[in-house]
């Protein structure tokens, strides 16, 4: 069985997905652009101050279930360049620091309104 996850602590979806998803023991997060829940804007223009807010939001969604960064088994980061990828892994490291999830990263053509770094999450309990 599948339960939608919504929350105001991360931007509303912008079209026909779910913030999150909890199916069994599984969260899975849809992808996160660096949005201001509340403000419908990025949180800057780099990509330091944009991954920490997708970072933000995900964890926004894995929390309105009970679920922690702990529990996250698996990332996917799309950049918008992947010569930024050593910044945005400067940040990435302070969400996880120890025992990190498996994860895959790579640039794409473009990102949903011109983002720099989109990224999505799967957890475990």
């Amino acid at each position: 069985m599948k339960e939608v996850i919504t929350t105001k602590d991360a931007p509303a979806a912008i079209g026909p997905y779910s913030q999150g998803i909890k199916a069994g023991g599984f969260v899975f997060v849809s992808g996160q652009l660096p949005i201001v829940p509340g403000a419908g804007k990025f949180a800057g223009d780099t990509i330091k101050e944009q991954t920490r807010q997708a970072l933000k939001n995900a964890k926004a969604i894995l929390n309105a279930k009970g679920y922690n960064l702990t529990e996250v088994v698996k990332t996917t980061v799309y950049l918008k360049d992947i010569n930024e990828f050593g910044e945005m892994n400067e940040v990435y490291a302070e969400f996880f620091a120890q025992d990190c999830p498996a994860r895959a990263a790579f640039e794409v053509a473009k990102l949903p309104l011109d983002a720099k770094v989109e990224i999505e999450m799967i957890a475990h309990k």
